[in-house]
C-alpha cells in the first residue's frame, strides 16, 4: 500500500460554509452534504486528465520524446488511462479526500528528480529521468464555485426548514 499524500484545502468561503452547516446539522449532518462534494469533486480531477490541466489551469509539462516513444499517445499522463479512471473519494471524519491508490500518484502530482527513489538491482536509477509536477489533485475556481453552490443549496435547505437532501 503507497503512503498517504494529503493536501488540505483551506479555502475561506468553503470552510465558512462547512462550519454555517455543521452549527445547523452537526457532523453527521454534513456526510450527505460531503458526499455530493466528493463525487463532484471526483468527476472535475478525472476530466483533468482529457484537458491536461493542473487545478489552477496550468498547463501539464509535455511528455519528453524519450517517453513518447514507449507511450500510446502524446498527452501526458494518459497512457494506460488507469490514473483517470481510478480517482476515488471517501469521507474521512468532518472531511471528504479525494486521491488515488495507485503507486505512482504522489510522482505525478509533485514530480520527482532522476534517482530520487534509489536505484534498480542493477544500477538503474529510480525513476531513470525527471519526471516534472502534474498535479491533477486539488480544486479549480470552478470546483469552489461547485462546492460553494452544494454547500449553499444544503444551507438554504436547513433554513428554510425543507428537508435536506439525503435526509428523511
Amino acid at each position: 500500500m503507497a503512503d498517504k499524500i494529503t493536501l488540505n484545502y483551506t479555502g475561506a468561503d468553503i470552510l465558512a460554509a462547512l462550519r454555517r452547516l455543521h452549527a445547523g446539522l452537526g457532523s453527521a449532518g454534513l456526510r450527505p452534504a460531503l458526499a455530493e462534494i466528493g463525487e463532484e469533486l471526483a468527476e472535475s480531477t478525472r476530466q483533468r486528465f482529457s484537458a491536461g490541466r493542473a487545478p489552477d489551469g496550468e498547463p501539464w509539462a509535455e511528455n519528453e520524446m524519450s517517453t513518447l516513444l514507449g507511450k500510446r499517445g502524446a498527452k501526458p499522463l494518459i497512457n494506460s488511462g488507469l490514473l483517470a479512471e481510478q480517482i476515488f473519494w471517501r469521507l474521512a471524519g468532518d472531511g471528504v479526500e479525494i486521491g488515488s491508490a495507485h503507486i505512482y500518484a504522489g510522482t505525478q502530482q509533485f514530480g520527482a528528480e532522476k534517482g530520487q527513489y534509489g536505484r534498480t538491482a542493477r544500477g538503474a536509477p529510480i525513476p531513470w529521468g525527471d519526471i516534472p509536477a502534474r498535479p491533477f489533485l486539488g480544486l479549480s475556481a470552478a470546483d469552489e464555485q461547485a462546492v460553494l453552490g452544494i454547500l449553499g443549496d444544503y444551507i438554504a435547505e436547513l433554513a428554510g426548514g425543507g428537508e435536506i437532501r439525503g435526509w428523511k
